[in-house]
């Protein structure tokens, strides 16, 4: 089996999927605008051959270059995990007669408003919205949703460009801060926890499922630069107060048709127990998440989503063994990294607890934490036990400093 791979080495997180699927025994194609000398150590040696485009946003350039490249070379699979591209391989999938997400059936999975709309005609809960391309049309979609709401656009991945409204004098100061996206969704703010649930599916069944919980919720995380975003993976799905978002999620996987790969929604559990549906993508969740699942199980999901997208199963057990969490540093002041504050003591105390540390080294510039979650620097704690779990991630949160000056 060939499977071509798109982007192999960006962002990140991109080369362990590849090297995952070079674990899996299969030939792999990277496809891609990094250049070779650029690629990751993790995703070189799993590709046998790469092919460098100038640019993957110049998908009739990019749809020729493969058309052109089959004619030489077997492809059986067209495989892409990082958003931007993917209705690029669902095209590239038509175009060679492959199986997998067609574009028909990506589109929802990039388009909120689509998205919400096929889970609105299946009967599931979702955010009150309305799609707005000008500022009038926002105005008359808020006249609908009412406030509280939030604007977000329809196209966007995680929390970038979206705002929360209370008023319309709220609302009026973002309007200037969203004039550069195209399109935008108004949707009603849901008052409640907000909680992932990530799978991997092979065939249409669900192989691994995971639930975090984000503390706080991102939202605020954007809007508050002290703030030290936690996502905590939860050891026990079976717990009562989970089996909503669960039940949740497995319909929205029926009703838009998943049936292999990654997926990472988000939903809500308000005050009364009633669970609404967030957004969703095909994709792996973000922000190192899938670290923060590997230290949960103990296994490579990586290497598991490869198995299950080549061979429809993962050939290893996956088993909840920890809470894990992965807390998120800001450092205070501005320019590079000049000391931390509090690391000695946390690990003296937690230490055999701490499954991974990765803060930026002194000296180095701080990087724009509205720009990416991962800001400073990150840590990663587990315990099979919560509240123990949620105590040392609280911890490290308030109490390791990271300057800068």
């Amino acid at each position: 089996m060939t499977v071509l791979m798109i982007s192999p080495g960006y962002p990140a997180e991109m080369a362990f999927f590849t090297r995952g699927l070079g674990q899996a025994g299969v030939r792999v194609i990277g496809l891609g605008d990094q250049s070779p000398d650029a690629l990751p150590p993790e995703a070189k040696p799993a590709l046998d051959h790469y092919v460098h485009t100038g640019s993957l946003a110049a998908e009739d350039h990019v749809v020729g270059l493969v058309r052109g490249l089959a004619r030489h070379t077997r492809i059986d699979q067209v495989e892409c995990l990082w958003e931007p591209y993917m209705v690029l391989a669902a095209r590239l999938r038509e175009e060679l007669g492959l199986p997998g997400l067609t574009v028909e059936q990506t589109v929802p999975f990039r388009n909120k408003e689509r998205m919400k709309q096929l889970l609105d005609a299946a009967g599931l809960r979702t955010p009150w919205h309305v799609a707005a391309r000008t500022v009038a049309e926002v105005w008359a979609a808020a006249e609908q949703v009412g406030y509280p709401l939030i604007v977000k656009p329809i196209d966007g991945a995680g929390s970038a460009d979206t705002y929360r409204a209370d008023s319309s004098a709220e609302l009026d100061a973002v309007l200037p801060m969203i004039r550069h996206v195209p399109q935008v969704s108004v949707e009603e703010f849901v008052e409640a926890e907000e909680f992932t649930y990530d799978t991997i599916c092979a065939g249409g069944n669900v192989l691994v499922e995971n639930i975090c919980q984000y503390h706080p919720r991102p939202l605020l995380t954007k809007v508050h630069e002290w703030v030290s975003p936690v996502t905590m993976a939860l050891r026990d799905l079976d717990e009562p107060g989970l089996q909503g978002g669960r039940e949740l999620g497995r319909a929205v996987l029926g009703a838009l048709g998943f049936t292999d790969g990654f997926t990472h929604m988000e939903w809500y559990r308000k005050a009364d127990g009633e669970v609404v549906f967030g957004e969703i993508g095909a994709r792996p969740p973000g922000a190192r998440t899938v670290d923060v699942m590997n230290y949960a199980t103990d296994a490579d999901l990586f290497s598991g989503w490869a198995h299950a997208v080549t061979h429809g199963s993962i050939p290893f057990p996956v088993e909840r063994r920890y809470n894990a969490a992965s807390i998120f540093k800001r450092a205070q002041g501005a320019g590079r990294i000049t000391r931390y504050e509090g690391l000695d003591r946390l690990l003296a105390e937690y230490g055999d607890h701490v499954a991974a540390i990765d803060l930026l080294p002194l000296g180095a510039p701080r990087r724009d934490w509205r720009a990416t979650l991962i800001a400073d620097g990150m840590v990663i704690v587990r315990h099979p036990e919560l509240p123990q779990a949620m105590e040392m991630a609280q911890r490290f949160a308030a109490e390791l400093h990271l300057f800068a000056g």
